[in-house]
C-alpha cells in the first residue's frame, strides 16, 4: 500500500497533475492513501463542476475503481465533503487514524496529515481552530462559489508572499510529545504524516519511528519533487512515482 500527500493540485501545476496521472495509471499498489493537501485549495464540493476540479475528480474516480482509495483532509482542502467522496469513490479518512494491516505487519501504523501536530505554528493553530468550526464552515459555504474562489486566491497569495519574505523558508515541525501521546493512544509505534514538506524517516530515541512524506512539485525548479512511501511486509520504501 502507498502513501502520498501534499500534491497541492491546481491549474498552475500541470506537470504535477500529469505525474499523478501517470502514477495512478501504472502503480502496482493494492491501496492508496492520500494524507491531505491533495488540492492547493478546495472551496466546497460544488467546485467539482469547474473544469480542472472535474478532471481531478474523474481521475480519482477511475483510480478508485482499480484499488481502494483513501483521502484525508489537509489544511488546504479541509472542506472536502460528502459529495466529493461520493463522486470519487474514495473513503473519507479521519485524522489521525490507526491503520491495521495484519498481512503486512502485526502492529498498526498511525496516519495523519500532520498540521495538528505542529504546535509551534501558533498563528496557524489559531486559524485552524477557527476554520474547523462547523459554524464557520457553514457560513463560508453559504457564500457564492465565485466569492469563495476569490477568498481562496487571496489566502494563497498571502501565503506565497509570506514564504517569499522568509529567508530561508521554514516550517514548524511536529511536536514530539504530542506525537508520542497520539501513538500511545493508538497502540502504534510508527507515525506517517505529511504537511511539513521535509521528507525523512527517523528512529526516535523514545522508541518510535516517523516517516514524513514528500510534497509534490513537478513544475518548479530543475528537479521535480515527487515521492511515494510504500508499506509492505518488507517494511517502508521510498519510491519515485514512475517506479511505484
Amino acid at each position: 500500500m502507498d502513501f502520498i500527500s501534499d500534491l497541492h493540485l491546481s491549474p498552475d501545476l500541470p506537470q504535477t497533475l500529469s505525474a499523478l496521472q501517470q502514477y495512478l495509471a501504472t502503480t502496482r499498489a493494492d491501496a492508496l492513501f492520500i494524507l491531505g493537501d491533495l488540492f492547493e485549495a478546495w472551496v466546497g464540493d460544488d467546485a467539482a463542476a469547474l473544469p480542472f476540479e472535474a478532471e481531478c475528480v474523474g481521475l480519482l474516480a477511475a483510480s478508485a475503481r482499480q484499488r481502494p482509495l483513501y483521502v484525508m483532509r489537509g489544511n488546504r482542502d479541509f472542506l472536502l465533503g460528502a459529495a466529493f467522496f461520493e463522486a470519487t469513490g474514495a473513503v473519507d479518512l479521519p485524522d489521525p487514524v490507526a491503520l491495521h494491516a495484519p498481512g503486512v505487519s502485526p502492529e498498526p501504523v498511525l496516519l495523519s496529515h500532520g498540521d495538528a501536530l505542529c504546535l509551534d505554528d501558533t498563528a496557524y493553530q489559531q486559524f485552524r481552530a477557527q476554520v474547523r468550526q462547523p459554524a464557520w464552515q457553514q457560513a463560508f459555504l453559504a457564500k457564492p462559489l465565485a466569492e469563495r474562489q476569490a477568498i481562496g486566491a487571496q489566502m494563497r497569495a498571502a501565503s506565497r508572499e509570506h514564504q517569499q519574505r522568509a529567508q530561508p523558508i521554514t516550517y514548524a515541525d511536529a511536536d514530539p510529545g504530542l506525537a508520542q501521546q497520539w501513538l500511545a493512544q493508538a497502540g502504534a509505534k510508527t507515525l506517517v504524516h505529511g504537511h511539513t514538506h521535509r521528507p525523512q524517516s527517523e528512529q526516535r530515541a523514545e522508541g518510535w519511528v516517523r516517516h514524513v512524506l514528500s510534497d509534490w512539485d513537478c513544475d518548479h525548479g530543475p528537479s521535480p519533487r515527487a515521492e511515494v512511501l510504500r508499506w509492505s511486509a518488507q517494511g517502508f520504501t521510498r519510491l519515485a512515482p514512475e517506479a511505484a
